[in-house]
């Protein structure tokens, strides 16, 4: 694991992080009367209410969350850093209190996450840096809707709230692939039926959100064979320049394969041309986009979003929650635990950061 994620000055630049977003909070209705806000602001809030009575419906926990809006001066909420040691394409993890272990880190502050992607490098780890517009207090606070949610259009900002009321909804101490593969889901499907429902099954923005669905799904495969590739590389070759030039060589295969994909959204050869393809990014992307299609098949088999958000819940206090899942044939369910023993009641989890699990351009 990285040894510096739980000293003393970084849990207290996140607990002053944390402070400095609840003082910027304003509840939603003020903020739309106001007449200083900016149309296009005032616009994407009053879509905020809707898609929480939506929520509801599906069997998310909506509570008092995302009632009040911060505006913030960046792009991002947090910055993100995802490290791989050498020959590895699976995340070296961070340990918190209450949380566990997780595949990230993340900084309020830009530079000092700057500072440590380059200690990290310095070190021969490789590193993948993510800005993130929201993460998930998971229950113990009441999160804001924040300004770099608002910046790119409406789908985003569904996709982001279903995402992170799951986080709330079903939490997993330690096992981010589970948690993060469930929101990712949750926050592309919900997205789908939320515009299906509310402007029809045949209108253009339920029609977008499938083709984006669709377009995270092709471009999941085609990362997590590169991962495969990659993977067999490093068991197969020892290190050096040999190794290094037919990663070189992989990586370069996997962007003319990118390059090719039936994108409906995105155009596949500027995307293939700009997307990090580091060890370390291949394994955040891991973390957000490997189980899509297998939760996909789940929600077939169980009847749809709301029966597999319900039968989540009841997975996340089996022994194996993803197996336990997506397993039509999982073992039986141990006698159920306090939920705090397996959820959390505080710690930070992100949304997908915009790195490889959120690069698909949205004009929406």
């Amino acid at each position: 694991m990285l040894g510096t994620s739980t000293t003393g000055c970084y849990l207290a630049s996140l607990g002053a992080g944390q402070a400095r977003l609840l003082r910027a909070r304003r509840p939603i209705p003020e903020v739309l009367v106001d007449p200083t806000t900016p149309d296009e602001t005032r616009t994407r809030l009053a879509l905020v209410p809707p898609v929480l009575d939506f929520a509801r419906g599906i069997g998310l926990d909506a509570g008092g969350r995302y009632t009040t809006y911060a505006a913030w001066p960046d792009d991002r909420i947090v910055t993100n850093i995802v490290a791989t040691r050498p020959g590895s394409t699976r995340p070296a993890e961070s340990w918190f209190p209450i949380v566990g272990r997780v595949p990230y880190r993340g900084y309020f502050d830009r530079a000092d996450a700057e500072r440590e992607a380059a200690r990290l490098l310095d070190d021969g780890l490789d590193v993948c840096v993510l800005a993130v517009p929201a993460y998930s207090t998971l229950g113990w606070l009441d999160d804001p809707v924040t300004e770099p949610m608002l910046r790119r259009d409406d789908l985003t900002l569904v996709d982001t709230l279903l995402h992170e009321l799951l986080h709330h909804t079903v939490f997993v101490r330690g096992d981010a692939r589970f948690d993060e593969g469930l929101a990712t889901w949750v926050g592309q499907t919900g997205a789908i039926a939320f515009f299906a429902a509310r402007d029809g099954a045949a209108s253009e923005s339920a029609a977008l959100a499938r083709a984006h669905a669709a377009d995270e799904r092709a471009l999941a495969r085609a990362l997590a064979a590169l991962r495969a590739q990659v993977d067999a590389l490093y068991a197969s070759a020892p290190a050096g320049p040999a190794r290094d030039a037919a990663r070189a060589a992989l990586e370069d295969d996997a962007r003319r394969a990118l390059a090719a994909l039936p994108l409906a959204r995105a155009d596949a050869a500027s995307l293939a041309a700009r997307l990090r393809l580091n060890d370390a990014c291949l394994a955040a992307s891991a973390t957000y986009g490997d189980d899509l299609e297998a939760l996909d098949a789940a929600a077939e088999r169980l009847g749809g979003l709301a029966a597999l958000i319900a039968e989540a819940r009841r997975a996340a206090d089996a022994p194996d929650p993803r197996r336990a899942l997506l397993d039509p044939a999982r073992p039986p369910e141990r006698a159920a635990s306090p939920r705090s023993s397996r959820r959390a009641v505080s710690g930070f989890l992100p949304r997908r950061g915009a790195g490889p699990q959120d690069r698909l351009p949205r004009r929406r």
